[in-house]
C-alpha cells in the first residue's frame, strides 16, 4: 500500500471540469457597455487575467506564526496590484497601504491571533507585534459629482488563502491553486474591471460621477481582521456609500450572507477515561444540535436553510476550523494478541456504525465529484491489522464547511465508528480475551508504526475545532451557548455510560476565540441590489432568480454591522464547492464574466451610466 500522503502533499492532479461558455443576452446595450465586451472577449484579455491570477498564487499568503513571512507575501501580492492599479490613469486616483490598527483589539468583532502561537511563544504576538509593517491595500478613484444620482462604492477582495498550500497551474482556461477561487481570483476580476473601464471610459468621453474605492485586505480567512480595521475607519467611510464584497459565489450577487462562528472544544479526560472515546459521543451531541438549529432557520432570504456543522480539526489532523477535515486516522489497541475471532467483530462494528454515518449524510462513495469526474470518496475507510491491534484510516472529502453536504467529512465519520465500536465494547473483549483501547493515530510514524501504540494509557487530552453556520433566525451568543451545553451533554453522556460521575462541564471547554461572524440581511430591493440585477441581465448572468442570501459568511458582515442600513452585497466569480478543497481552481471565463459584470455595475452604482 502507498505510503499516506500529508495534506501539505497533496496536489491537485485530476481533470479539470467542463468549462462554461458565458455570453451577453441579446438585448440593446450602452456604447460603453458593447466596448467593455469588445475589450474583455480577446485573447489578450484572457492572457492578462491568467498571468496576474497565477502570479498573486505563486504567493503563498497563508496565516503564518512567522509574521513576517506573512508580511512578506502581502507585499510580493501589493507590489503586483500597485502596478497594475498605478499604470490605470484615472484622474486624481492614488494607491495607499493603510496599516492595520491595533485598535481593533478593543472591537467585538476583533479575531484573537491564535495563527501566532507557537510552543516557544504559547501567548502568541500581540496585535502591534502582529501588524507591525502590515497594511491593507487600497485604490480611491475620485468622482468628479458631475451627475445626479449614484453611490460612492467600495469593492473589498482578500489576498489571504487558507492552508495547505499549493502552487498555481494552468490547464485548458482552467487555474489550479490555493487562492484560485478564495479569493484571488475574485481580487483579478476586480483589477481587470479596473483596466478595462481606464481604457474605455475616456473613449466615451466618462467620468467617475462618484468616488470608487477598491480594498484588497488580509486576514479573512482568519476572522477578518484586515476588513476590520477598514470598517472602522471612519475617515475612509467618507470616501464611499455603499460595498460590494467579492467573493467565490458563482457568479450571483447577494444582499445577505449566513453567519458563521469557530469552536474550539478542550477535552480533558479523568485518569483512565479515552478523550477520544469521549470525542465520539461529543460529536454526535454537537452535529445534533446542529441539525436542530437548522430545522429552526426558516428565513425569506436563506429558504435552502445553509446552516452547517463542520468539524475540522482533531489533535493533529485537520488544517482549519472551516475546512472540511478530508483523513483522520485512529488505532483500536489490545493489552495482549487479540484471538482471531476479534477481527469479524471489529469488521461488524465498523461496517454498523458506517451505515449509521451514511443514513445521515448520504453515500458519498456513490456520488461523482464534479472536478474529477470520480467518486467523491473511493471507500471510506481502510481496516488492517497493525501489531497487535488495528489501524482504521477514515477517508472523506476536503473542502469549504459551506460545501459539507456535497462533501464528506471524515472526523464526524470516525465519530460514528467509534461510537459503534464503544456500544459493543464489553462483548469485543471477551471474544478478544483482551482489554481494548480506541485512539486517535499520530500521523507522524516512525518506522512504519504509529508512535501511538507505545502508550500504556488512554489519551488523556484532546482539542477538537470547527464551525457553525446560522442564518438571522438565530443570534451568535445563542448558537454558542447551544453548541457549548451540546459539547457538555455529550461527554456527560458518554461518562455516565462507563459509570463516571463527572459532569459534562468539569471535562470539556468550549471556547470561540477565532472566527465569529453573525448573520446579516440586507435589503433584496435596494438600489445596490436593482443596478445588481440590470448589470447581470447586461452580461448574460441573470436567470430571473430570487434574490437570496449567501450560503457562507464573509467579510461582508463586517461592514454591515459596522454600518446598519448601509447596502452591502457579495458577488465574484468561482465556486464555493472547489474553496478551501485540494481541487481548489477557477475558470478564466467566469473571471473574464465577473470583471463584466463589475465593470457594469460600478458605472451604474455610481451614476456614471443610467
Amino acid at each position: 500500500m502507498p505510503a499516506r500522503r500529508t495534506a501539505t502533499q497533496r496536489q491537485p492532479t485530476r481533470p479539470a471540469a467542463p468549462r462554461r461558455r458565458i455570453t451577453a443576452a441579446p438585448i440593446a446595450l450602452p456604447p460603453i457597455v458593447r466596448e467593455i465586451f469588445a475589450r474583455t472577449r480577446t485573447p489578450e484579455f484572457e492572457q492578462y487575467v491568467r498571468e496576474l491570477l497565477v502570479g498573486l498564487c505563486r504567493l503563498d499568503t497563508t496565516p503564518s506564526p512567522d509574521v513576517k513571512r506573512m508580511q512578506a507575501a502581502e507585499d510580493g501580492c501589493f507590489r503586483m496590484l500597485e502596478r497594475e492599479l498605478g499604470g490605470l490613469g484615472f484622474p486624481g486616483a492614488r494607491l495607499e497601504r493603510r496599516p492595520i490598527n491595533p485598535a481593533i483589539q478593543t472591537h467585538p468583532n476583533y479575531s484573537l491571533l491564535h495563527f501566532t502561537k507557537t510552543p516557544q511563544r504559547p501567548q502568541g504576538l500581540s496585535p502591534e507585534e502582529a501588524y507591525a509593517n502590515r497594511a491593507n491595500l487600497l485604490y480611491v478613484v475620485p468622482g468628479v459629482g458631475s451627475g445626479s444620482g449614484g453611490q460612492s462604492v467600495a469593492v473589498n477582495a482578500h489576498l489571504d488563502v487558507v492552508a495547505p498550500y499549493f502552487p498555481p497551474r494552468v490547464k485548458a482556461g482552467i487555474v489550479f491553486g490555493r487562492g484560485a477561487c478564495d479569493d484571488k481570483g475574485p481580487a483579478v476580476s476586480l483589477i481587470a474591471a479596473l483596466k478595462v473601464l481606464a481604457e474605455a471610459m475616456p473613449n466615451a468621453g466618462l467620468k467617475w460621477n462618484r468616488n470608487v474605492v477598491a480594498m484588497l485586505v488580509v486576514e479573512e480567512e482568519t476572522g477578518g481582521n484586515g476588513s476590520l480595521s477598514l470598517a472602522i475607519d471612519r475617515n475612509l467611510k467618507q470616501l464611499y456609500d455603499s460595498i460590494l464584497v467579492c467573493e467565490c459565489t458563482d457568479l450571483k450577487f447577494y444582499p445577505a450572507n449566513r453567519g458563521a462562528v469557530w469552536y474550539r472544544a478542550d477535552l480533558k479526560a479523568p485518569e483512565g477515561v479515552s478523550a477520544f472515546e469521549m470525542f465520539a459521543f461529543i460529536n454526535g451531541k454537537m452535529e445534533t444540535e446542529g441539525a436542530a438549529i437548522r430545522a429552526e432557520s426558516r428565513h425569506p432570504l436563506f429558504p435552502q436553510r445553509p446552516v452547517q456543522t463542520c468539524h475540522g480539526i482533531i489533535g493533529p489532523f485537520g488544517e482549519h476550523p472551516s475546512r472540511i477535515c478530508g483523513e483522520v486516522s485512529f488505532t483500536i489497541r489490545f493489552d495482549k494478541p487479540p484471538v482471531a475471532q476479534t477481527e469479524p467483530l471489529l469488521g461488524d462494528c465498523l461496517a454498523a456504525g458506517l451505515d449509521g454515518y451514511i443514513g445521515l449524510y448520504g453515500d458519498k462513495a456513490k456520488v461523482t465529484d464534479p472536478a474529477t469526474g470520480k467518486p467523491m470518496v473511493a471507500r471510506h475507510y481502510d481496516f488492517r491489522r497493525e501489531g497487535d491491534g488495528f489501524r482504521v484510516d477514515v477517508h472523506g472529502a476536503a473542502g469549504h464547511m459551506g460545501a459539507i453536504r456535497e462533501r464528506d467529512g471524515a472526523i464526524t465519520k470516525m465519530a460514528h465508528l467509534i461510537r459503534s465500536l464503544v456500544y459493543s465494547k464489553a462483548k469485543m473483549e471477551v471474544a478478544a480475551g483482551a482489554r481494548v483501547s480506541f485512539e486517535l493515530s499520530d500521523p507522524h510514524r516512525a518506522n512504519g508504526k504509529s508512535q501511538i501504540a507505545n502508550r500504556k494509557s488512554p489519551l488523556p487530552t484532546l482539542t477538537l475545532e470547527g464551525g457553525q453556520g446560522f442564518v438571522p433566525t438565530h443570534g451568535i451568543n445563542e448558537v454558542m451557548d447551544r453548541l457549548r451545553r451540546a459539547a457538555q451533554r455529550g461527554a456527560e453522556n458518554y461518562l455516565r455510560r462507563i459509570g463516571r460521575p463527572e459532569r459534562g462541564e468539569e471535562v470539556v471547554t468550549v471556547a470561540y476565540e477565532k472566527l465569529h461572524n453573525v448573520a446579516f440581511d440586507g435589503d433584496p430591493d435596494s438600489p445596490s441590489v436593482r443596478n445588481a440585477i440590470a448589470a447581470s441581465k447586461a452580461c448574460g448572468l441573470w436567470k430571473n432568480e430570487p434574490v437570496l442570501g449567501w450560503t457562507v459568511s464573509c467579510d461582508a458582515r463586517l461592514f454591515a454591522t459596522e454600518y446598519p442600513g448601509m447596502q452591502v452585497l457579495t458577488f465574484g466569480p468561482g465556486q464555493l464547492a472547489f474553496a478551501h478543497s485540494d481541487q481548489e481552481q477557477i475558470e478564466l471565463e467566469e473571471i473574464r464574466a465577473a470583471a463584466e459584470f463589475l465593470a457594469v455595475f460600478l458605472l451604474k452604482q455610481t451614476g456614471t451610466v443610467v
